[in-house]
Formats: C-alpha cells, structure tokens, sequence
C-alpha cells in the first residue's frame, strides 16, 4: 500500500432494490426491481436485488422483457424520499470517521482515511465500516482501497456484493491491466470503439501506449486517463463537490494525545480559520457545523448542531465548534479534531435578519477581516496570528 495516502470508496450494492428490501423485510432472498412505470409495457428496470440479476434481468432493460426472464419478479416504483433518507443516513455514518468524505451520487462516495494510517490496518477499518452499514441501515456495500481516488473506485467494482477490496500501485499490472478498456473508470461507452479502433483494447494497452499517439488521437484527457491506468491520480478527496451535499471542513491529528485545554483551543482556533478561509474562498454560508473527536483510543464521536442564522464569521464558527466541545467531550486525551460545516448556501441567499444592535458589530467584523486577509496576502499568513504561545507541555 503507498503510504501516502489511504482512500476507501464505498459504493452501495443494488441501493434502491437493497433499501425496499430493509424497509420490507419479507422482500429478503426475493428477485426485486425497482422501475419506472412499473404499470405499462414501456417501463424499464431502474434497478434490481441480485437474486433478479441471476435470473437475468439487468439495468434499463425493458419490464416486459425482464418479466419474461424473471416471471416472479417483484417490480416496486420508485420511492425517492425513502432512498434519500438512506443516503442521509449513510453519509452520516461516514462523515463520523472523517470530515473528508466526498460523495459523488445518492449512493457512493470517497473517504480519505489518511489520518488512520499505522494506527489501524485498512481491511480492519473497512470492515468495521461494512459493517456499521449493514447492522444500523441493513444495507450492504463494497469498498475498495487504495492510495487514490481511481484506484478505489476500480477496486470497489471488484467485489460485489459485500466486497472489501486493495488495490496497490503495485497491483495495478497484475490486476488492472488485464481488465478490458470499457471496464476502466472514465471510459465513456461512447468512446469505447474508438479506443479499440486504434488497437486499445485493454487497460494495459492504454498504459502502455505511446503518449504523443494517445494526445494526438484523444487530447488532454487521453494523457489524463493513460496516468490512470498506471495507477496515478493525485485529485483529493473534496467534501464540497456533490452538489445540494457539499460541506466544508477540516481535521487534524494532534502531535500527542493532550487534555491541554490550550492545546485544544488553540487546534479549534487555527481548524476554524482554515474552514472560514475556504467559505469565504467560496463565498457560501454554512447552516450547520459539526464538531468531531477521535480519542486516544480511537472512539470516535461526532456532534452537530443546525444554525438559526447561517454563518461565515471565523469567530462565530470558533464559538459553534467550542460549545459543542465542551458539552461532547469526556476528559478522556484527544487524538484528533475536526471541524466541518455543511448545508452550505451561497451569499445572495444566506440573510442575516440584523437587528438594531448588532449590525455595526457585523460590519466592523467584515471590515477587519478584510483589513486581515490584505496584510496576509501582502506579507504572507503568518503575519497576523490568534493564538498561545506556549501550546505544549504541562497537561494541568
């Protein structure tokens, strides 16, 4: 395993059928799918159990068609707000290991998981995850793990359902490059006859294949996707890409367990500035923080809370995350913090209703961070600092 980075990406196994299938237990062992229409001919299959699957019925393939194939075939409609609250929950689980979880659709996402390196091995970590997953939402799922984002995902597609698999850079020649080149993450369908035409029918092929002929036949992103099928991706994992999900946030490990409430404030201090810099970055407002603790013997725990009035301030976020500390926290030594901020709305829609009282408060506010972020960006971060100087050391 590279030891750089630790990415898992979790992918829900046959989500929407898996979710009836929970919520209606005597659906267990039974061939489902779930489909649009499920009353006329013309409908199609959005999704299937994997009992439906070995029967033959497959994705997007017309009902009738699938009913000749499958005749006890249980077809149910589609219930958004049922998967949509799965999902919710699912990603509640997640964020409770890390604040970096990028989710990319309704039922899969990415976790860097960097911060648990040497502590506890992967597969350990994974299963542990499967199985929180399994025992609170009674849903299966696989994970692959790898040092990055392509790697994990191609891993996840490996084994189904309930799969825990590693892909190691070292791996890739043996167990990538074999696979067919329509099997490879990035390639469209679309696309997959020209690769062949031109003699790329592998992901080895592509691997292998001289790069001036791969960008002149397929751009940027052919060169793009030939470092990938050697096994290099360096993209990160972004809490804030997915859309109506996006959050915001940041954690770290602290360089020694520590009940030092210096120590603490001040990691709370320099995690909030970083989380206000990136919204400000952005120009959102969060509606909600959540403040997470891994101690020393690795429990972790995290605590929310949802905002009347959404909030940008660095202090405003400094004092959300504090309060939640201080009510989470049991005395035990902290191994980690983090701060991340979620529901995030973009400025023209995040008012404020400001009274008599505070509003020249809120722009003197604004003006001295501007001041703030002018000195930085002039003379570097370090030029104008909140803070302890003696951060370390006795514990009383």
């Amino acid at each position: 395993m590279n030891h750089t980075r630790l990415i898992f990406h979790l992918d829900m196994n046959s989500f929407f059928a898996s979710v009836e299938i929970a919520h209606d237990q005597r659906l267990k062992g039974k061939p489902v799918a779930i489909a649009g229409n499920p009353e006329e001919r013309k409908g199609i299959i959005v999704t299937s159990s994997y009992e439906a699957r070995a029967k033959g019925v497959k994705t997007t393939m017309p009902l009738w068609q699938a009913k000749k194939r499958c005749p006890n075939l249980i077809i149910l409609r589609p219930n958004g707000e049922r998967y949509r609250a799965a999902s919710k929950a699912l990603f509640e689980i997640l964020y409770s290991y890390t604040p970096l979880v990028q989710q990319v659709s309704i039922d899969e996402g990415y976790l860097d998981l960097t911060s648990y390196l040497y502590e506890i091995h992967p597969v350990v970590l994974a299963k542990q995850i499967q199985e929180r997953v399994a025992t609170e939402l009674r849903l299966p799922c696989s994970i692959g793990i790898a040092p990055n984002k392509f790697l994990a995902k191609m891993a996840s597609d490996m084994k189904k359902p309930n799969g825990i698999t590693i892909l190691r850079k070292r791996d890739v020649q043996e167990k990538l490059w074999p696979l067919p080149i329509e099997e490879m993450y990035g390639i469209g369908k679309r696309t997959v006859e020209k690769w062949k035409r031109y003699e790329v029918h592998t992901i080895g092929d592509l691997a292998t294949a001289d790069k001036e002929f791969i960008a002149r036949k397929f751009g940027e992103r052919g060169i793009q996707l030939q470092e990938r099928a050697n096994g290099n991706d360096h993209r990160a994992v972004n809490p804030d890409a997915y859309g109506e999900y996006k959050s915001i946030g940041h954690s770290t490990t602290l360089r020694a367990d520590t009940r030092n409430h210096q120590v603490i404030r001040t990691t709370l201090d320099q995690l909030a500035s970083r989380v206000h810099q990136r919204l400000r970055k952005k120009d959102v407002f969060a509606r909600g923080v959540q403040l997470t603790i891994r101690y020393h013997n690795w429990k972790m725990i995290t605590r929310s809370q949802k905002l009347v009035n959404p909030l940008q301030d660095r202090e405003e976020l400094l004092k959300v995350a504090s309060a939640l500390f201080e009510k989470a926290w049991n005395g035990e030594p902290v191994r980690l913090l983090g701060i991340s901020t979620y529901d995030l709305m973009d400025r023209q829609f995040a008012y404020k209703q400001l009274d008599l009282f505070s509003y020249k408060e809120d722009q003197k506010r604004d003006d001295l961070y501007q001041t703030m972020k002018q000195l930085r960006e002039r003379f570097g971060e370090e030029i104008v600092r909140k803070g302890w100087s003696k951060l370390e050391g006795d514990e009383k």
